[in-house]
């Protein structure tokens, strides 16, 4: 299970529409190795500036690469953090997490940052099994 929902939440679910706000709040409290990681890249944006703000450490053990993969494999919990934060996401090998303002103006550097050939470049034999 990917994240831990509360009865109150998971009823707001079975009813229709659940208010997001609480939804960021469970994905903040199940997923808090992946919340400290983008939140610290959106502080580290708004202090740096630049075109984006990206970590290339990899995680410290596999349950912490877990939760970055289901933070951001899941267009559900990567859209609301996405907009919770004001940014957009991106990644590479189970580890490299980068935001980028939602200023058009840095689209051509996520266009090359997901790009086809930044992927095959981000590529190292310690990734193999990330």
């Amino acid at each position: 299970m990917s994240l831990d929902v509360s009865p109150a939440l998971l009823e707001q679910a079975e009813r229709g529409e659940v208010d997001e706000a609480e939804f960021v709040d469970c994905v903040r409290t199940s997923l808090p190795y992946a919340w400290e990681m983008v939140s610290s890249l959106v502080a580290q944006l708004k202090v740096d500036g630049g075109n984006f703000a990206d970590n290339q450490t990899p995680p410290p053990d596999e349950q912490a690469r877990g939760q970055l993969l289901r933070a951001l494999a899941s267009d559900a919990i990567r859209g609301a953090l996405q907009r919770h934060f004001g940014v957009r996401l991106a990644f590479q090998n189970c580890h490299r997490v980068a935001v980028f303002p939602l200023d058009g103006s840095v689209d051509d550097t996520l266009a090359r940052f997901t790009s086809v050939r930044s992927q095959l470049l981000n590529q190292s034999p310690e990734f193999r099994d990330c």
